[in-house]
């Protein structure tokens, strides 16, 4: 498979565990694409860099659409690239971040780490006032004061 088809892939798989398999439907929320764009921005930066650097090189035969020799820069749009680096990097980035978030979200309402806190483990003092933060009954948090 070339890195075209392999970005494909991973788009789609991304897309049927957002929408199918975990049903988190991220991509039907407005927040995503918001926080989507500020990763995409950075993305671009970083990818534009290592790529018109030609720190990062790839061979025109494993991505759509280039025919820019191995010792020219790349086209900094054209030639199937956005900010120098290839579009099929940006498909592969969106299915990373998505997979990314469909698993978090996923995860978090499994009740993983539900009430997550820092410190030691919180303790049930007996006889004191139940401490609305702690989601424990009967007590103080040990350690626990203002």
């Amino acid at each position: 498979m070339t890195y075209t088809q392999l970005a494909f892939v991973g788009v789609g798989i991304a897309v049927v565990l957002d929408l199918a398999v975990f049903r988190t439907k991220l991509l039907g929320r407005r927040v995503f694409w918001v926080s989507y764009a500020i990763v995409l921005f950075f993305q671009l930066v970083t990818n534009g860099v290592l790529t018109g650097l030609r720190i990062v090189r790839y061979d025109d035969a494993a991505i759509a659409g280039s025919s820019t020799p191995v010792d020219a820069a790349p086209p900094f749009l054209g030639d199937g690239r956005i900010a120098f680096a290839p579009f099929e990097d940006l498909l592969f980035g969106f299915a990373l971040v998505v997979l990314t978030q469909v698993l978090w979200v996923w995860l978090g309402r499994r009740s993983v780490d539900r009430l997550p806190y820092a410190g030691p483990p919180r303790i049930s003092l007996p006889g004191a006032a139940a401490d609305p933060r702690s989601g424990l009954s009967g007590g103080l948090v040990a350690g626990g004061g203002d």
